[in-house]
């Protein structure tokens, strides 16, 4: 294990944390025995202690016993951040199954996908949602969708501004196999004894490469575990601690920064269903909130509020996260009005978040931090699998207690995700990076063909395959283009078909939002006579993409 970063490692922290051999529900059935009267989620005004989060966990779990699911099924959560998220992700994991979370920008035809791949038999919902699921209840292996209004759980004398899925009256819905969330809870079914223990698989986040189709990440309790006890040292959260929560806990980051980790220390969750920089600004004054974990873009639009000022952020111990590079003047700026300095991360869903962090007394700018808790990173070189030295750029291969096992059904994507090193088996990130002479991780480039845009992983090949589906479309190759706001965004390259119906780049842009999830859409649509090709006949999408980048004028994504 390389050590150069010994110097920098946190004072106070040890190198090595023993971790828990217990399921990660037992993290929350541990506080809720020891903090009954904590606030476990605060919600637009309404607070949920532990013991009262713990019984409704318990109560779901039971209904979900009563629908059939036992150990290792596999459970869709289907929502935006709310109690009932926690809640759903909570009982799933009581039931020894399996939590698939999946991306509430999702439609019907992606959906299709996880059912089709995972077996699951049964989803949990938010109701505006429901459209989106309730045609392939009865397909597959789905047979029961438990719907929920997430207006049920807010304090209803709440002042702050409420998303329209929140003030959304509850819908009625007459269903054969649906049931309404209320009435799942009040059914009083008993779980049973909960079996799960550290090796059992827990969660099933979904990542994609450049074949398309999203895969399933194994992960166990263990390695879930490990990531959310490694952040709650990292950032020395105590029960005392309240974590704004505006990351969607469909994803790894926010998953584990903002709801695994403080129902591990037993501390506090101020939640928000959807990003609103005025009601963050009101949350962390009114809350008094010490951690707050998020995309570089929300850190950006929070500092440009013209009233910022007006607002005590005094409370604030950390703001961390990542997505994207940091800029420095905000960076700056961050630290004039609060003390702090942005704290970046990296993560996989492969590594369930964070195996990279900044020391919180000693972090660098646009940089990835160093390696956390028996967590062993190295530089190689992509093609020969050599270990490269400082200031060498080359992919970034990791290993450590929060790796996943592999991808679910899929052995040969697996094998192909690793490499021995020194005997051992490390991840091969697919991120081309470097690490300097104090043992900090930097980013420069990707192996693998991914645009993040504003934080959110958009793989090329899965927005092609879709837009396929197009009858004008002949041929489609997807690239990403500069985007002064969102970082980068998507672009598609478009061959028309011989003798289809006239259409406009502004058509297809619209059947693309009616078809994938809003941040896949591509924002420009440019036709072309022909997609430029190998010898072998494979469309050179990296053509496309250097050429696109040269003709903006901003060079290659760092």
């Amino acid at each position: 294990m390389a050590e150069r970063h010994v110097s920098a490692w946190p004072a106070g922290l040890p190198r090595h944390l023993s971790l828990p051999r217990t399921s990660l529900y037992t993290n929350l059935e541990i506080s809720a025995r020891r903090y009954p009267d904590q606030p476990a989620i605060v919600y637009y005004g309404r607070v949920l202690t532990y013991a009262e989060l713990h019984d409704e966990v318990e109560a779901l779990a039971g209904h979900l016993r009563h629908l059939g699911v036992v150990r290792g099924d596999r459970v869709l959560l289907f929502m935006q951040n709310a109690p009932q998220f926690v809640i759903g992700y909570y009982a799933i994991l009581r039931a020894d199954a399996v939590v698939v979370p999946v991306n509430p920008m999702n439609r019907t035809a992606e959906l299709g996908h996880y059912l089709a791949d995972t077996q699951a038999a049964v989803c949990l919902c938010g109701q505006e949602l429901f459209d989106a699921i309730e045609p392939l209840l009865g397909t597959e292996a789905l047979t029961d969708v438990i719907v929920t209004a997430y207006r049920d759980y807010i304090d209803p004398r709440t002042d702050l501004d409420l998303p329209a899925e929140v003030a959304a009256p509850r819908r009625a819905l007459e269903r054969a196999g649906v049931t309404d969330w209320q009435e799942a809870i009040a059914a009083g079914h008993a779980p049973g004894t909960h079996t799960a223990g550290p090796q059992d698989l827990a969660v099933l986040p979904y990542s994609s490469g450049t074949t398309g189709a999203p895969k399933g990440c194994m992960h166990t309790h263990a390695s879930v575990m490990a990531t959310c006890v490694h952040g709650a040292h990292w950032m020395h959260s105590t029960t005392e601690s309240v974590t704004l929560a505006t990351l969607p806990y469909f994803h790894v980051t926010g998953m584990q920064g903002a709801m695994n980790s403080p129902i591990y220390g037993g501390s506090t969750i101020v939640l928000m269903t959807r990003w609103d920089r005025r009601t963050a600004a009101r949350l962390i004054e009114r809350h008094r909130v010490t951690n707050w974990t998020n995309i570089v873009t929300m850190a950006i639009d929070l500092l440009s509020d013209p009233e910022i000022d007006r607002y005590d952020l005094s409370s604030l111990n950390n703001i961390s996260g990542g997505g994207a590079a940091m800029p420095e003047a905000v960076s700056d700026k961050l630290m004039a009005l609060t003390g702090l300095r942005y704290m970046e991360g990296y993560g996989l869903s492969e590594t369930m978040a964070a195996t990279h962090i900044n020391p919180p007394d000693a972090p660098k700018k646009q940089c990835l931090g160093i390696p956390v808790f028996d967590v062993d990173s190295r530089i190689i070189d992509v093609d020969t699998g050599a270990e490269l030295g400082v200031g060498e750029v080359g992919e970034i291969v990791s290993r450590g207690p929060q790796l996943f096992s592999g991808y679910w059904n899929r052995p040969d994507e697996t094998e192909a995700a690793f490499i021995e090193l020194d005997g051992a088996r490390f991840f091969r990130t697919g991120d081309l990076g470097y690490v300097d002479a104090e043992g900090y991780f930097f980013i420069v480039d990707r192996v693998k063909r991914m645009i993040n845009a504003s934080g959110y992983k958009v793989w090329p090949a899965e927005v092609e395959a879709l837009m396929y589906g197009h009858p004008a479309i002949r041929e489609a190759c997807v690239i990403c283009t500069p985007d002064p706001r969102r970082g980068e965004t998507v672009k598609a390259c478009v061959v028309l078909a011989e003798g289809a119906d006239p259409v406009t780049p502004e058509q297809i842009i619209a059947w693309c939002q009616q078809t994938m999830a809003a941040y896949k859409v591509p924002r420009a649509v440019e036709f072309r006579d022909a997609l430029p090709r190998s010898a072998t006949g494979k469309v050179m999408w990296r053509a496309l993409q250097e050429a696109e980048y040269d003709n903006s004028g901003a060079g290659a994504p760092a």
